[in-house]
């Protein structure tokens, strides 16, 4: 089973991981969203997120840009990151994600590794 999470404001993927309204978290089985829930989670430190991320059993992150420093501190949490991704509502994002479909933008990861 997997845990996708979505940063989302204003109802569409947020530009950045830390600065979101909430996050939209689907349970994944068989190939199947079988749930979803919103969750806010601690705001005073986004460097705190990967723990959040973590002890909520998340699986993977689709994220359009993110802090180096973060990917850092996700990398041993064995969190799979989907970065670049074009913002575009959660409900689009996640049937995206169940086809094999989302397509990272090779500019914004150039620009996040730089």
């Amino acid at each position: 089973m997997k845990k996708v999470a979505i940063p989302v404001v204003g109802g569409q993927l947020s530009e950045y991981f830390g600065q979101c309204d909430h996050y939209e978290i689907f349970e994944i089985d068989n190939g199947n969203a079988i749930s979803e829930e919103i969750q806010i989670p601690p705001k005073k430190y986004v460097t705190k997120l990967p723990e959040w991320v973590s002890a909520e059993g998340i699986t993977d992150i689709i994220v359009y840009k993110i802090d180096k420093r973060i990917i850092t501190l996700l990398t041993p949490l064995r969190i799979n990151l989907f970065v670049g991704i074009p913002v575009n509502t959660p409900r689009n994002l996640i049937e995206d994600y169940l086809n094999g479909k989302l397509k990272s933008d090779e500019g914004i990861i150039s620009e996040i590794m730089a």
